[in-house]
């Protein structure tokens, strides 16, 4: 049987994590796999080596990504998830595999929305054998989330609400606390157009209007938010 090469990116600020999911990768790859692995700790690292494997037409395979990373020196590339975003523009035949530490529902939404990753793991659910499972399922059977984002997705799901990406993200940022001028600012919209959203989301929701606090426990209690 004829070995099939899969060229894997790890991107991920601890090395002893990358060492590790490296390790557990070959210790648990198929016979007909051979996995060769490159690694960035940072996003300047990283980008360097997608755009040299873009430039030579020996495009990665996998690539993994830890979403908080250190940012790129022109401070255009802030995280995992805006590399995740330019591979899907520059390699969209590549699987991408997010990995966090964070488990808030409205990140989690947000990627999904936005990358749509064949992978999305979150570290504290991560064993060697869900990581070689996933692994396995991203390149065969994608995609492959891990228990807590699952729970999050079904959640949210099973409600039956149409929320949109726009009104989940101010759903988000009133929970936080932000007042609504300052929502408008961070996502470029009118007062007017926060106000109209927020009343929208209280019509969603069956709140009555101006009943800020409930809409948030009712959200919440749908597993929108935190």
């Amino acid at each position: 049987m004829s070995e099939k090469t899969i060229k894997i990116l790890m991107t991920d600020d601890h090395p002893m994590i990358i060492e590790g999911y490296r390790n557990t990768l070959l210790a648990t790859k198929k016979e007909s796999q051979n996995l060769t692995i490159d690694f960035a700790t940072n996003c300047e690292e990283s980008i360097d080596l997608i755009n040299k494997s873009i430039a030579l037409g020996e495009l990665y395979t996998v690539y993994f990504f830890d979403i908080s990373i250190p940012p790129s020196k022109d401070g255009r590339f802030k995280s995992g998830e805006d590399l995740a975003m330019y591979v899907r523009e520059k390699s969209p035949k590549s699987k991408i595999v997010m990995l966090t530490m964070f488990n808030e529902s409205y990140r989690i939404h947000s990627i999904i929305n936005n990358i749509n990753p064949e992978g999305f793991l979150i570290k504290s659910d991560l064993t060697s054998r869900e990581l070689a499972s996933a692994f396995q399922a991203v390149l065969n059977n994608p995609p492959f989330y891990s228990g807590t984002v699952n729970q999050i997705i079904k959640k949210t799901r099973f409600s039956n609400l149409e929320v949109g990406e726009a009104n989940h993200r101010i759903l988000y940022l009133i929970s936080r606390g932000i007042k609504n001028k300052d929502i408008a600012k961070e996502m470029n919209l009118s007062l007017s157009s926060i106000e109209k959203k927020k009343k929208q989301l209280k019509e969603i929701f069956s709140i009555e209007e101006g009943d800020e606090k409930s809409l948030i426990e009712k959200a919440r209690g749908y597993g929108f938010i935190d």
